[in-house]
C-alpha cells in the first residue's frame, strides 16, 4: 500500500470502486443485460466530455472561445478511468485481478518487463 504525502496509507482504489458499484446497483433503474450494456455505454459519454474539455481548453470552438481549463481535462480523464473501472467491476467481481493481469501483459509488450 502506498502512502499519501502526509504519510497516511492510501486506500486501495478498487475498494472505492466496489463501494461505488454497490451504490450504483442500489439505485439502478435498469437491470440485467440491458443495465450492463448501459454501464458500458457510460464510457462513451465520459470520453465525449474529455473531448469537450480539450476543445474548450484550447478554444477551438470560435463561437464559445475558451470554456475549460486543463484541470477540467484532468478531471474528465479521471472520470473516464473511474467509469472504466466501474464497468469492469460490473462485468466481473474479479476486476482487480483481471486488470492487474492485463496491465502486466501490456507492460511486458511495451516495456519488456517480466509477466508478459
Amino acid at each position: 500500500m502506498s502512502e499519501d504525502p502526509a504519510g497516511t496509507p492510501a486506500a486501495d482504489p478498487w475498494d472505492t470502486i466496489d463501494d461505488l458499484c454497490e451504490w450504483l446497483e442500489a439505485g439502478r433503474p435498469v437491470g440485467g443485460r440491458e443495465g450492463l450494456l448501459l454501464r458500458m455505454l457510460k464510457l462513451s459519454e465520459e470520453v465525449g466530455e474529455v473531448a469537450e474539455a480539450v476543445i474548450g481548453a484550447t478554444g477551438q470552438n470560435p463561437r464559445k472561445g475558451t470554456t475549460h481549463t486543463w484541470e477540467d481535462v484532468e478531471a474528465e480523464l479521471c472520470d473516464v478511468v473511474i467509469t472504466a473501472m466501474v464497468a469492469l467491476r460490473t462485468l466481473t467481481p474479479g476486476a482487480r485481478d483481471v486488470f492487474g493481469r492485463h496491465l502486466e501483459r501490456v507492460a511486458g509488450r511495451s516495456l519488456g518487463t517480466p509477466g508478459a
